[in-house]
């Protein structure tokens, strides 16, 4: 009997993803465990495995294809001893055809409205035609009346074709109507913008955003719309922490560890979170929920966008055990193949840009997080020690909080055990 292969929820909050590529082909025979799809989700892409043993009979659903819903057939795997050419795709079930309604006494009938007539799409909004740059140019070159054109763009927009495509004739339109530029119309909404004004006659191209970009893109929009930030900086000296990084370094290569900066910054976190619980939490309406253990989100760019895989309960676990897992997070999130319990969730995030030379920035909060750690480079600079002006390595730390769950005096309090903990280091190792 046949069965078929249906798009799975590879991810809790997954209602779609799309089919990035087949790694069977129909007449292939698999078995439970053997890689099927990779299948790009919200999140990351990831690979499919079959449950069931057969023979790929029919691949209904062409790789590449965005936007398939959980649960929609994309193949059907015959089984054993099945023939294959006979087995059909699943027809789309008919709906219940409804059920005759009861007669009853007509009303008299009023007389038919005349049958409204189709409008055209508009393209003018106001006096002012919708119309990209350069087709008005072209509009003015062949003497079209722009305002009698149907725009095929977005929101009724002109475009390019649709003055091609026009008869010439008519007075060209005057350059005093154009519009200038920065009257363009504006996106509605910067998540899922309906169009976005540009100069069609720059050369350029188009490029499609996956899954995860466009998650990222209506995530951090939904950040700065909805979470108000508060931005706390402090200059950290980074001497100490570099020398016991040197000598433990020393003492893990029998073990094949190598600590980063990154990996005790993770750890500092960590530690000053447990030690400032009131900024470890979430804002959740008409309650705050309080974390008792700090799982570290560590922000980690791939090719496809920003993820976050995650370090759980950072504050007590070696150091070692946190490159190690570090490293290992960050070469599968690169692959995209993480697994979504690696890096969904977390109590605050880190992200550190130090390595582009970046010397400060301000991060956008993860929700429903309420922090996140902003490092920067590392540099030699003049700084007052004990008591004396003198030359030594500082990075800039900015931590960026949910100001509706976290009071000023509150993130200034984890600031500072922060800077206390990376300036006395040997803290992290109790």
């Amino acid at each position: 009997m046949s069965i078929e292969i249906k798009m799975p929820a590879l991810s809790p909050t997954m209602e779609e993803g799309t089919l990035a590529k087949w790694l069977v082909k129909e007449g292939d025979t698999v078995k439970a465990g053997d890689l099927m799809a990779e299948i790009e989700t919200d999140k990351a892409t990831m690979e499919f495995e079959a449950v069931d043993e057969g023979t790929i009979a029919k691949i209904l659903v062409a790789e590449g294809t965005d936007g398939v819903k959980v649960g929609t057939a994309i193949a059907i795997l015959a089984g054993e001893g099945e023939d294959v050419s006979a087995v059909e795709a699943p027809k789309a079930a008919e709906a219940p055809k409804a059920e005759a309604p009861k007669e009853e006494p007509k009303a008299p009938a009023p007389a038919p409205a005349e049958p409204a007539k189709p409008a055209a799409a508009p393209a003018a909004s106001g006096d002012r035609v919708k119309a990209s740059p350069l087709a008005r140019r072209i509009a003015a070159e062949k003497g079209v009346e722009l305002s009698a054109l149907a725009g095929s763009g977005p929101n009724g927009r002109i475009v390019k074709a649709d003055v091609e495509g026009a008869k010439t004739g008519g007075t060209p339109a005057p350059k005093a109507t154009e519009a200038p530029a920065a009257a363009a119309a504006v996106p509605t909404s910067a998540a899922a913008p309906a169009s976005v004004w540009y100069d069609e006659s720059i050369p350029h191209e188009e490029e499609k955003l996956s899954n995860i970009r466009k998650t990222i893109a209506r995530r951090l929009t939904e950040a700065k719309q909805t979470i108000p930030h508060i931005y706390l900086t402090v200059d950290v000296q980074l001497d100490a922490l570099l020398k016991l990084r040197g000598q433990l370094n020393k003492s893990l290569e029998g073990r094949g560890v190598k600590l980063s900066v990154n990996d005790m910054l993770i750890k500092a976190l960590a530690v000053a979170l447990s030690q400032v619980p009131k900024c470890n939490v979430t804002y959740a309406g008409d309650k705050l929920i309080k974390y008792s253990r700090a799982d570290i989100s560590v922000a980690v760019s791939t090719p496809t966008g920003l993820i976050t895989p995650i370090i759980r309960d950072a504050a007590n676990i070696g150091l070692a055990s946190i490159s190690t897992q570090m490293k290992e997070l960050a070469e599968r999130a690169k692959e995209g193949k993480l697994k979504p319990e690696e890096y969904q969730g977390g109590t605050a995030s880190i992200s550190n840009m130090g390595m582009f030379g970046i010397k400060q920035f301000d991060a956008v909060i993860n929700p429903p997080q309420a922090m996140i750690l902003a490092v920067g480079a590392g540099e030699k600079r003049p700084y007052i020690v004990d008591d004396a002006l003198g030359v030594a390595t500082v990075m800039s730390a900015t931590g960026s909080f949910d100001h509706r769950a976290v009071d000023g005096a509150d993130g200034a309090e984890l600031m500072k055990v922060f800077k206390a903990l990376v300036e006395s280091p040997f803290g992290l190792l109790a």
